[in-house]
């Protein structure tokens, strides 16, 4: 880019106290109102945590070696980033801000690090589990709307560990995904399916992310969990796990996962559920009423959500693509 072209303000004895303002100042250019403010409050933020904490150009330096060994032990298999983004609880937050929840719906959590698109389709019934060492469950579940009406042909992915705490995708040499699986919702908006009971298990902690937690004194574990992502059109997307009351790390999650609404305890099967899934009357089962939210439910609280926030900072904002922007009109 030519820079006659470019219309830049003059930056001159920039000093502490004014280096933000000549920040924010030349990046204002920017033609999208929405990158635009999300940089301004990015600057702003960054600049007020150096001058609050006083911080020094070794600690400076530290952090950046940091995200950079975090950057560097990601595959396409280990996603650290969004560990890192866990375990400070952004994650969780930044879930509950886009996707909110009227009363009564199937609240989010975290998605985690190890989701996999290499789940294969299963129709309603299959064997997600061929761990030996795990103790068989029936999960049998089904997906309403608010209103109550059973939502067919929602597409389902479904992950958990095996009985040692390890996903598929964490063993070197597997020969295919195996505790995952990809179902939809029947008819009558139910899906069921052979596992094993969830078990808890230790975050991956032999990295950067890992020697953080150390240094905090922190744990790196999660309770018993089942993973569940909901897709369909029309509905607003949905992840979610279901958590098993009574775990030791119930809580204390390393990832600040669990929510009351998504504690279950362990049910029994049934004689007539025996018979009719095929399973042994007396083992463990897992049985949840999802409820999903419409795009257009979910838009809706977003946007007042967000415009009530915006007014309680005192701001003066307007909607840009359902997302709050200065009104400078």
């Amino acid at each position: 880019m030519d820079p006659s072209e470019v219309d830049v303000p003059p930056l001159k004895d920039l000093t502490i106290d004014n280096i933000t303002d000549n920040v924010k100042l030349i990046n204002s250019k920017c033609p999208n109102p929405r990158l635009k403010y999300i940089l301004e409050r990015v600057v702003q933020h960054l600049h007020d945590f150096a001058r609050e904490t006083r911080l020094s150009h070794d600690e400076w330096m530290t952090g950046l070696l940091f995200l950079t060994s975090v950057g560097q032990i990601c595959t396409d298999v280990r996603q650290e980033f969004i560990l890192l983004s866990d375990i400070l609880g952004l994650s969780l937050l930044v879930d509950s801000i886009d996707h909110p929840k009227p009363p009564q719906s199937t609240e989010g959590t975290v998605l985690g690090p190890f989701h996999s698109h290499e789940a294969q389709i299963e129709p309603n019934g299959a064997q997600i589990s061929h761990d030996p060492d795990g103790e068989p469950c029936l999960v049998l579940c089904d997906i309403k709307d608010t209103s109550g009406k059973p939502v067919e042909g929602v597409k389902i992915d479904i992950w958990e560990t095996d009985s040692k705490g390890f996903y598929d995708v964490q063993y070197p040499g597997r020969e295919g995904p195996d505790q995952r699986a990809v179902m939809h919702s029947d008819k009558e908006g139910v899906f069921w399916f052979k596992a094993i009971v969830p078990v808890p298990y230790p975050i991956p902690h032999d990295g950067p992310v890992g020697k953080l937690l150390k240094q905090l004194k922190r744990h790196c574990y999660r309770p018993s969990h089942m993973h569940f992502m909901f897709e369909k059109s029309g509905y607003d997307h949905l992840i979610t796990a279901l958590y098993l009351r009574g775990d030791p790390y119930e809580t204390s999650d390393a990832v600040f996962g669990v929510k009351e609404s998504l504690l279950i305890d362990l049910g029994t099967v049934s004689s007539e559920q025996a018979q009719k899934h095929g399973v042994k009357e007396g083992s463990k089962l897992i049985g949840y009423n999802f409820v999903l939210v419409s795009e257009e439910e979910s838009k809706e609280l977003r946007e007042k959500h967000a415009m009530e926030a915006m007014k309680a900072q005192g701001r003066s904002m307007k909607l840009w693509n359902g997302l709050p922007v200065p009104d400078l009109d």
